[in-house]
């Protein structure tokens, strides 16, 4: 069995995704063994305690320094001893400690066709809105794993949405959401957790 610990900072829709594909078995021989936020109003926290998956929030503003939040963080996700860690909109640089540790065993989803409309300040609406200012007709989603850059790791998944002509940013995100993040991250954790994905030369490989 698979242990996943899920990080979120909002609404937490991508985690919904992942209860859901879990209950229908999309999502195969995986638990979600936490959901920890750094935001202590996320409805992430109360999706998951609906479902009885416990849930804790570490802020930053709650400790003295990032070194001790990093450190709360760590020992934290440790204790449950993860095989999986997913960052679902979370919005907190990872320190580096934790890359290390975690090296092909944490991934991110992003609301962008990396390498477009990435990187440092390349989060929530703003990465819509930047694709609509640039006129791009596809757009879509990826997941990928996390390392020292930002959205820089290799690439697991990608899926494409049309932009459409009377597209806003709010418009645009929600169908990423539904036609591309909430398909490619639970298949993702589907294939790790069946022991498909394999890292190689920087590049993510499905076999």
């Amino acid at each position: 069995m698979l242990k996943i610990v899920v990080l979120a900072s909002g609404g937490g829709t991508n985690l919904q995704a992942i209860i859901d594909s879990i209950e229908k078995g999309k999502i195969g021989n995986t638990e979600i063994a936490m959901v920890i936020s750094n935001n202590e109003k996320a409805y992430a926290l109360d999706r998951a305690r609906n479902y009885g998956i416990p849930a804790v929030c570490i802020s930053p503003k709650n400790y003295p320094s990032r070194e001790e939040f990093y450190k709360k963080l760590l020992l934290t996700i440790e204790g449950v001893s993860p095989g999986l860690i997913v960052l679902a909109g979370f919005l907190v640089v990872i320190p580096e400690i934790m890359i290390e540790k975690y090296k092909n065993k944490m991934i991110n989803i992003h609301p962008s066709l990396i390498p477009s409309f990435c990187g440092t300040g390349f989060y929530g609406l703003k990465v819509h809105e930047e694709a609509l200012k640039r006129g791009v007709k596809v757009t879509g989603a990826t997941v990928h794993f996390v390392d020292e850059g930002t959205d820089t790791g290799p690439i697991i998944l990608q899926k494409a949405v049309e932009v459409k002509q009377d597209d806003t940013a709010k418009i645009l995100q929600r169908r990423v959401m539904e036609e591309a993040e909430w398909e490619i991250l639970p298949e993702a954790i589907d294939l790790y957790a069946r022991g498909k994905i394999k890292v190689r030369e920087k590049r993510a490989w499905i076999e």
